[in-house]
């Protein structure tokens, strides 16, 4: 399934996110920072590529007809997503955070049973409520198996502390990011491309990025010249690239909850690109054989997925 591919491609450049927001908490850069700024450098790539769609006009309709939703779903999306990614980070490593972020692949799966469909029938139009696929439910569960074994070698290295601080805020965001993402699905109703909905969500929640950077600013002061940049890598690479990708892939089989829990599956991969980018970047060991086991049963979790949708 193409989608798959795309799903891929897009953990990929997630993987980015991982990497650099825990390189900045190590040179001693805030969170808040991290945060706020990867959503501002979004804001203008997003915005030219929007407008020379002659998107623009369309998608602030759209936002000026449903302003609290736009907001409140945007906020769950995209607030609640990277806010916690970006503090845990500062109490784990990135292996760590990327290995919990993959409980949002059980995530999208259980979020199933909140969205409603609606079909014709002999009687008329009826409106039923979404049930859990099943097998994409036990094969996502294989996947998390696999990310668990890709942890255990790593286990004794943290504290407890650090294992809380740095796994409770993922799980938030693990729920909270598809969930924003269907949601705005739901509200967008195929009227506006990935570009514009990933534009107006940015948009929606640009107040509190705003509020977070003032706070950042009173707290901290400004941020490092080394941290704008990264955060501008990170921008451009997860928030723009990524997420567009993403959402691209999700748009094409938001109709169908197997095909779509397959697609959030893909974001799986990321915690092989973040270890292979921690090795080249941080100086993180050659993983260790239970952990080879691991990733084998990820990828073959992938495989499985893909397989699947194929015959349904």
């Amino acid at each position: 399934m193409r989608e798959i591919g795309i799903g891929v491609l897009a953990s990929l450049f997630f993987a980015v996110t991982f990497i650099l927001n825990r390189s900045m908490e190590l040179s001693g850069g805030s969170w808040m920072w991290s945060a706020s700024l990867r959503y501002f450098f979004m804001v203008p790539f997003l915005l030219v590529i929007v407008i020379l769609r002659s998107g623009l006009k369309p998608l602030l309709v759209e936002m000026k007809s449903r302003p609290v939703s736009w907001f409140s779903w945007s906020f769950v999306g995209f607030v609640l997503f990277y806010a916690p990614l970006t503090y845990a980070a500062a109490y784990g490593p990135g292996w760590l955070i990327s290995g919990t972020w993959q409980v949002t692949i059980i995530a999208g799966v259980l979020l199933t049973p909140l969205f409603l469909i609606t079909i014709k029938t002999s009687d008329g139009i009826r409106i039923i409520r979404h049930q859990i696929p099943k097998v994409s439910l036990a094969i996502s569960m294989m996947i998390l198996v696999g990310i668990v074994l890709i942890q255990v070698p790593h286990a004794n290295e943290v504290s407890t502390s650090t294992l809380l601080l740095g796994t409770l805020p993922v799980v938030v965001a693990a729920f909270a990011y598809p969930l924003g993402n269907r949601k705005m699905m739901e509200v967008c109703g195929g009227r506006l491309d990935t570009f514009s909905r990933v534009l107006g969500m940015t948009l929606a929640t640009i107040p509190v990025w705003i509020l977070l950077s003032l706070y950042a600013f009173w707290t901290v002061g400004l941020p490092s010249m080394m941290q704008v940049f990264q955060s501008f890598i990170v921008g451009v690479s997860s928030g723009v690239i990524a997420t567009t990708l993403f959402f691209m892939a999700t748009d094409r089989v938001r109709n169908h909850q197997g095909k779509l829990a397959a697609v959030e599956a893909t974001l799986a991969l990321q915690i092989i690109f973040v270890i292979i980018g921690e090795m080249m970047l941080l100086g993180l060991p050659l993983p260790e054989p239970l952990a080879f086991i691991g990733l084998a049963i990820t990828v073959i979790g992938i495989f499985l997925h893909s397989f699947y949708t194929r015959t349904i």
